[in-house]
């Protein structure tokens, strides 16, 4: 049973899923406390009438212990045959349609290289927290449970071409439904002259992250720690270290890592359908350098990844709101009337419109009292605010604007995942949760496609959370387990 990504599932969204079936996805990915567990058979769904357990938050239980739960798991169904290793390796071509929605990709393995070769292209800044949180689920389960999400130029090549002809002329090997309306089909390609040819149009390509940046900086860490601990054995000098998550919560997404991975010596038997799709290979060295032994790549130099032809199926690009719990909505609009246009509306439906037809940058403020619309900024204020170091399309980005003047400036606050909570694409639920939580809730427009790209594309990254693009593959339908990979 399929689940929605990790991190646009709330603590209610969880316990829905898990009682909606034992065998949803979301016990790998968002583990709860092992008495949670519902004792049923594989397979056998919750009777609707049963109590369920009372579930601990996930943050309340250690990572340790949480991620055990999800490896032991993977191992229970994997030995019941609730998952099942394809015979054959494979690409998977990915269909998601529904109304004004048509997209198609490719599952594949995608090769980790440095950064500096700008193969994929991050656009967004991450935050510790859920490096550290991801990179235990991938070192504990040794898995990728779930694909980011990669936006290339495509340009009407092979790949594309062949994705389209697979999905218009051959039986897919599932076909589901969710609960936003959608259906989703998978198709394998398992003919090697294929995957070839899609290798060959893809090789020389760049790709933007349209979602998974935290799961690709974890993707790049583990790489890190996982050749610096097999260095270690080759010198002598390995010695055993558990894993400490702790360790990992200063890292970034290109920093070196405080500690290694101790290396599995014996991987245990899991879940994959073999994934071999490559967007680069290591460059060549000139032909003067001296010989090297070629590295061994390992299960760790790739990561689980769906790639999406942006030409052939652009984007659809949403506004990630803020909501500031415990700032209470009056207050928030008093500060900001010294350095905004503060526009004071009755309900959230005339604040929604006022924002729609107001120019950037602008935010709505919601919450128990009513809305407030923020215009024309103090151009002297914001202008002393915006960092220099920073591109002019960088700095008018109104997440960016959010993150380095209304929050630490007007707010007096810091802009991380502590202080300001995030929702994805719905107003009203953040309006639900600024009134839960005493707060505000901070409205944005989404950003342009082309801004986003060009930030990329000049080696600059946007705020944390400030693209959503969509749809997003679901979770459950592809994973990768790198014992069998």
């Amino acid at each position: 049973m399929t689940s929605p990504p990790y991190d646009l599932i709330s603590d209610a969204d969880v316990e829905a899923l898990l009682a909606s079936h034992p065998n949803n996805v979301v016990r790998l990915i968002l583990p709860c406390n092992p008495e949670a567990t519902p004792a049923t058979e594989p397979g056998t769904p919750r009777n609707p009438a049963d109590t369920p357990p009372r579930l601990r938050h996930r943050t309340e239980v250690p990572l340790e212990a949480r991620y055990s739960e999800a490896r032991d798991t993977l191992r229970a169904w994997l030995d019941a045959g609730v998952l099942v290793a394809d015979d054959t390796p494979a690409l998977y071509v990915y269909e998601q349609s529904g109304p004004h929605v048509l997209q198609r990709g490719l599952i594949g393995d995608v090769g980790l290289v440095d950064p500096a070769e700008r193969v994929i292209l991050p656009h967004e800044d991450v935050m510790p927290g859920p490096i550290a949180d991801r990179l235990a689920l991938m070192s504990t389960t040794e898995a990728n449970l779930e694909p980011i999400f990669l936006l290339y130029n495509g340009d009407n090549g092979k790949a594309t071409r062949l994705v389209d002809e697979v999905a218009a002329k051959r039986p897919p090997l599932v076909t589901a439904g969710t609960e936003d309306g959608l259906t989703h089909r998978l198709w394998a390609i398992t003919d090697q002259d294929e995957i070839d040819a899609i290798n060959a149009d893809l090789r020389n390509r760049q790709a933007l992250i349209a979602d998974g940046h935290h799961r690709y900086a974890t993707y790049r860490v583990l790489q890190r720690q996982e050749h610096a601990a097999r260095q270690a054995l080759r010198d002598g000098t390995h010695q055993a270290t558990p894993y400490a998550p702790q360790a990992s919560q200063h890292l970034s997404l290109d920093a070196p890592p405080d500690r290694p991975v101790t290396p599995s010596p014996s991987p245990v038997t899991s879940f994959r359908h073999e994934l071999t799709d490559h967007l680069a290979h290591p460059s060549a060295e000139p032909a003067s350098a001296p010989a090297e032994p070629r590295q061994v790549l390992g299960p760790w130099d790739f990561g689980l990844a769906l790639i999406v032809d942006s030409t052939a199926y652009p984007p659809d690009l949403k506004a990630i709101h803020r909501v500031i719990p415990g700032l209470p909505l009056t207050e928030a609009a008093a500060r900001a009337r010294g350095a905004w246009q503060v526009h004071d509306y009755d309900d959230l439906a005339q604040g929604l419109e006022a924002l729609q037809n107001a120019a950037e940058p602008a935010f709505l403020l919601a919450g128990e009292s009513g809305t407030h619309l923020l215009t024309d900024p103090d151009p002297v204020q914001l202008n002393l605010a915006m960092p220099d170091h920073h591109s002019d399309r960088w700095n008018s980005l109104n997440t960016s604007i959010l993150s380095e003047f209304i929050l630490p400036k007007v707010w007096g606050m810091e802009d991380d995942e502590r202080a300001v909570r995030i929702v994805h694409h719905d107003t009203e639920a953040a309006l639900r949760l600024a009134i839960q939580t005493g707060g505000t809730a901070v409205i944005l427009k989404p950003l342009m496609v082309h801004d986003v790209l060009a930030v990329a594309a000049g080696g600059e990254r946007v705020p944390r959370k400030s693209t959503s693009f969509g749809p997003k593959p679901r979770t459950g339908l592809v994973l990768r387990t790198f014992a069998i990979d």
